[in-house]
C-alpha cells in the first residue's frame, strides 16, 4: 500500500508539473501574439504590410477590424486588444475623459485629409438656401468638419471655438445650411441623401472616394493637419512592453511610408520620416 501511495503521489506531482509547464508554454506562445484593433481602410490595410516583418521578429499580428470608434478603445482598455490604430489624439483625449479609460499614444503614423464630398449638390457654388450638410457627431470630428466649412466661407464660427466647435458656435450661416449630425461611420453612407457631406479620410477611402473627388479638403499646413495625426494606442502601463516596441518599430518603417505614399493617392499622408 505504501509503495502504491508513493507511485500515485509521484504520478500526481508529474501530472501537475506537466500541466504547469504546458500552461507556461501556452502563455509564452500567447505573448507572441499582438492583437490590434483597426478600422478597415486605411488602418487595417497598413497593418497588413507589417505582418511579415513582425513574424521575422517572432510575433504573430492579429488584426481585428471594427467599424466604429468606441469598441476598439474599450477592448484595448480591457486587455482584449494589445493596441489599436484608428484615431487621433483629440478623439483619444475626449474618450479617456468621458469614459475614465487609461489609453495613450505610442506612435503618430499618418494624417488623413478631411474632405467635403458632393451629394445632391455637385459643387459648393451651387449650394442653395437650406441645403443639408452631413457632419460627424463626435466632438473632435464635428469641430473638424465645421472648421473646414468655415475655411470654405460657408459658415463663420465664434473666434474661440477652435477644436471644440459645435453647431452652437456658428455665428453666421448665410445660406441657412441645415447641419445634420451623424455617427462618423454613417456620414459616407448618407451622401446621396444630403447636399454635401464632410467625411473622415478613412471612411471616405472605405466608401471608394479619392481626395481628388472632394469639393474641398484640409490644407497640409492647416491646424487640423498638425492636430489630427492618426496614432497607435495602448493601455497605460503597456507603453514599454516588448510587444509595443515591436509594433511601433514595424509600423514606423520605410516600407510602411512607401506603401502609404504609393497606395492612397494623397488621401493618407505619412507623418514620420
Amino acid at each position: 500500500m505504501i509503495m502504491k501511495k508513493r507511485v500515485l503521489g509521484a504520478l500526481l506531482i508529474t501530472s501537475i508539473a506537466a500541466t504547469l509547464f504546458t500552461g507556461c508554454g501556452k502563455k509564452e506562445e500567447e505573448d507572441k501574439v499582438i492583437r490590434v484593433g483597426a478600422t478597415p481602410t486605411p488602418h487595417a490595410e497598413i497593418l497588413e504590410v507589417i505582418k511579415d516583418n513582425l513574424e521575422e521578429d517572432g510575433y504573430t499580428l492579429e488584426i481585428v477590424e471594427y467599424n466604429d470608434y468606441i469598441i476598439p478603445n474599450n477592448a484595448t482598455e480591457s486587455g482584449e486588444l494589445d493596441a489599436n490604430y484608428f484615431q487621433h489624439q483629440p478623439y483619444l483625449d475626449d474618450f479617456n475623459a468621458e469614459n475614465d479609460t487609461h489609453l495613450l499614444s505610442v506612435a503618430g503614423v499618418h494624417f488623413e485629409p478631411f474632405g467635403i464630398y458632393a451629394g445632391k449638390t455637385k459643387s459648393l457654388d451651387e449650394l442653395k438656401e437650406g441645403a443639408v450638410v452631413a457632419v460627424p457627431n463626435d466632438t473632435t470630428n464635428e469641430a473638424r468638419a465645421l472648421l473646414l466649412l468655415e475655411a470654405e466661407g460657408l459658415i463663420t464660427l465664434k473666434e474661440d471655438a477652435g477644436m471644440t466647435a459645435t453647431v452652437a458656435d456658428i455665428v453666421e450661416n448665410p445660406l441657412n445650411l441645415e447641419i445634420k449630425e451623424l455617427e462618423a461611420a454613417q456620414v459616407a453612407r448618407t451622401v446621396n441623401d444630403v447636399d454635401i457631406a464632410c467625411i473622415n479620410g478613412n471612411y471616405a477611402a472605405e466608401a471608394g472616394y479619392k481626395v481628388s473627388d472632394a469639393l474641398a479638403t484640409e490644407s497640409a499646413d492647416s491646424l487640423a493637419a498638425q492636430t489630427y495625426v492618426n496614432i497607435v494606442v495602448v493601455k497605460e502601463g503597456n507603453k514599454d512592453s516588448e510587444k509595443t516596441k515591436a509594433l511601433v518599430d514595424a509600423i514606423l518603417s520605410e516600407e510602411v511610408r512607401d506603401y502609404i505614399n504609393s497606395q492612397y493617392d494623397g488621401g493618407v499622408v505619412p507623418v514620420f520620416e
